[in-house]
């Protein structure tokens, strides 16, 4: 099920018939107080949210849902005519997955948020996986010698300079202060971490982070980017430049 919260009926009613004709249930909502009317007794696997509403913004409305512990953990992309960098700045800050700016076409939609869906999906069922094998009792594991618990942490651990992120945890923190980042920037900086040294081009971090692969030119990454390194450098701003450009290419992590 896919929540769409648009005022302009002509754009929300065309979504909705894209959405619908290539197998997803899809529900509107013109108003944020009908979409929270509508939450209280269905969950969706996915909402899309414009910005600009009367009454009440959707980066607001995205506020809301990310504070309430039964809609925080639903992937919200947000879709709006708003296309400078602040503007996807402050919806990417407040949690959402992924931007989109109007005028889109409606297959770049459906291809988007099938993508969205497939990686979450992946999400949730690492997330559990890691859960069963948590409870799974210590002697299960078959080994020569037993690794003590805290050395099997440490090795999970991926760090450079002060950024430290534990994958176990979820966690990262710079300077040894936690930074509270949204689940695709922790993902996307996972990944740079992991490759640490090499250039990864924003169509190899769409296909890992995003599960995109159908070739549309987005500036999810450059946003997301933005975000990552403005709140480590709101602590470390030596932190933040280990994150380097790579003109014309990606980015990279560079440091020790």
């Amino acid at each position: 099920m896919i929540f769409y919260l648009e005022d302009d009926s002509h754009i929300r009613d065309l979504a909705l018939y894209a959405l619908e004709r290539t197998g997803y249930e899809a529900r509107g909502f013109s108003r944020a107080a009908e979409l929270y009317a509508a939450l209280k007794t269905t969950v969706p696997d996915l909402i899309l949210l414009d910005v600009m509403l009367p009454e009440e913004d959707g980066v607001h409305v995205l506020t809301q849902l990310r504070a309430n512990q039964a809609t925080q953990d639903i992937p919200v992309m947000m879709l709006t005519a708003k296309s400078t960098e602040y503007d996807k700045v402050k919806g990417l800050d407040a949690g959402a997955d992924d931007y989109l700016t109007k005028p889109f076409g409606m297959m770049e939609l459906v291809s988007r948020v099938g993508a969205l869906l497939r990686r979450d999906e992946r999400a949730r069922r690492h997330a559990q996986t890691r859960k069963d094998i948590q409870v799974q009792p210590s002697a299960t594991l078959i080994t020569d010698e037993p690794v003590p618990a805290q050395e099997q942490h440490e090795a999970q651990l991926l760090e450079v300079g002060s950024i430290t992120l534990d994958p176990g945890r979820y966690k990262v923190c710079v300077a040894g202060k936690e930074v509270r980042l949204t689940h695709k920037e922790f993902e996307l900086l996972r990944y740079l971490l992991e490759k640490r040294g090499f250039v990864l081009t924003r169509t190899q971090m769409l296909e890992h982070v995003w599960g995109y692969r159908d070739g549309y030119e987005t500036r999810t990454v450059d946003a997301h980017i933005l975000t990552l390194r403005k709140k480590i450098a709101d602590i470390d701003q030596a932190a933040a430049e280990c994150i380097e450009t790579v003109h014309g290419v990606g980015y990279r992590v560079q440091g020790r």
